[in-house]
């Protein structure tokens, strides 16, 4: 035998050769496999689903199913009603009715499909035909059913190991190509999922949203709590910037400097946690009364979104002494300025706002009938600012709510005029509420196209309503 370069262009071929042999060999395998799994019998439980069926309100005592008792019984997190809302959303049902939104009432005999992980005395197991309908719960033993073709986890298996052993053979025959067209199916999956994903989001947001619009009990537990901090004789008032309520207690945020007594415990260095048992909360039908009223007036609370545990955080209007500007994401910053204007509707209607068209202010914003619009205000002359108040003391400073400026994009030049003699120091005292970048804007925040909002003076990141 010679040696020498003769011998090495015999050698690469014949490798790729024998490999080549020995994986369609495995691919021959894996397709007997399959086709063998494929004219089994299907195992009884392979097409089971879990499902939950009304039950008529005469026997739970009078008390009508919603998905959020549903959530709650079967995921043990009324929260995921939205789940059980996308699984069902528009499936015919046996008496022709249909599920279209999460706040259409359950009739007695639907049969709701639930996530995976749902547990309960509840749940029961049903065979998905493919339409909601004609769902039905599994045969008894002995009772004849028809053969059914399903796609069994041998086969399953033997199809994804034919797969990644073709990409495997790709590989070693062309890598740079394998991976552009890796790169390729990646992007499309990502596509494919990014727009459900999206609009799951959306429905949770719209949820969000009605319930803002119906809650007033938080609005006046919010309020009550101001009343502990309002000034007295023995000392001053101790600004809350913002708070949370949930049904378990009260969260507030003070400045840095300040503390609360107890029953108030330190959380962080801004934040206070009070119980809702400890005594001087505001309970159902406890009245305020006078006290600090004139503080508690003041005040201009708004739900600015939930946190991560679906529980609504309200911010003082009132302490932005100027102008906020919502940055980020353009539809969810005009989210957010829609959502305040419909909290400010609620709490303190037939307030006066304008809209100004920013100099790239392309989304339009429906002003609530609850407010007074105005088409534009002539503002006043400016006088000198007052001594000392500089941005980061005139950002813990109140300026009541009198009326609202809001720019609907960047504000150009005119707009920036407007907006400092309106809102500005020396101005006509009303506050800036801005989706696009405004200079000089005492507060800041960042939302993403996810309908998230960052506020970084308070370190929250909230999911706002749509």
């Amino acid at each position: 035998m010679t040696k020498g370069t003769g011998s090495r262009p015999e050698h690469r071929p014949a490798t790729a050769h024998r490999l080549l042999h020995a994986v369609a060999a495995l691919l021959a395998a894996c397709l007997v496999a399959l086709g063998a799994a494929g004219s089994a019998h299907a195992a009884p439980q392979d097409d089971l689903i879990k499902v939950f069926v009304v039950p008529d309100p005469a026997q739970t005592g009078g008390q009508p199913a919603t998905l959020q008792s549903i959530a709650a019984s079967t995921l043990g997190d009324a929260s995921r009603s939205g789940e059980i809302f996308d699984l069902n959303r528009g499936q015919a049902q046996k008496d022709g009715g249909a599920l279209d939104d999460p706040a259409d009432q359950l009739h007695p005999g639907w049969i709701l499909r639930l996530p995976q992980d749902a547990s309960g005395p509840d749940v029961q197991l049903a065979r998905d035909t493919g339409t909601q309908a004609t769902a039905s719960a599994p045969p008894a033993s002995g009772q004849q059913t028809s053969a059914t073709f399903t796609f069994p986890l041998a086969a399953a298996v033997a199809v994804v190991g034919a797969f990644l052993l073709a990409l495997i053979t790709a590989g070693i025959v062309g890598r740079r190509k394998v991976r552009k067209a890796y790169g390729a199916v990646v992007r499309a999956v990502r596509g494919l999922g990014e727009p459900m994903r999206r609009r799951r989001l959306l429905t949770q947001r719209r949820a969000t949203g009605r319930r803002f619009a119906t809650d007033a009990e938080s609005v006046r537990r919010a309020y009550g709590t101001l009343g502990e901090f309002a000034p007295t004789r023995q000392q001053p008032e101790k600004p809350v910037h913002a708070l949370r309520v949930d049904e378990t207690g009260v969260t507030v945020w003070l400045a840095a400097s300040d503390s609360a007594d107890a029953p108030w415990t330190n959380v962080d260095s801004t934040r206070w946690r009070r119980p809702a048992a400890a005594t001087g909360w505001l309970t159902r039908g406890d009245d305020p009364g006078m006290t600090a009223q004139a503080s508690v007036n003041a005040a201009c609370l708004v739900r600015a979104g939930t946190d991560e545990e679906g529980e609504p955080v309200f911010v003082d209007l009132s302490r932005l002494d100027g102008v906020l500007s919502v940055g980020g994401d353009r539809t969810v910053a005009r989210d957010v300025v829609q959502n305040l204007l419909a909290e400010i509707a609620r709490t303190r209607p037939n307030t006066p706002v304008t809209v100004l068209r920013g100099a790239d202010g392309d989304l339009p914003l429906a002003v609530p009938t609850g407010l007074r619009q105005l088409p534009r205000v002539d503002a006043p002359a400016p006088t000198a600012p007052v001594a000392g108040h500089g941005t980061v003391r005139a950002g813990a400073s109140r300026r009541p709510v009198r009326g609202l400026v809001v720019v609907t994009g960047t504000p150009g030049e005119r707009e920036a005029a407007e907006l400092a003699a309106l809102c500005g120091p020396g101005g006509a005292g009303w506050t800036g509420l801005v989706y696009g970048e405004a200079g000089g804007a005492h507060w800041r925040w960042h939302t993403d196209a996810d309908g998230h909002v960052d506020i970084p003076v308070l370190d929250v990141r909230l999911t706002v309503p749509a």
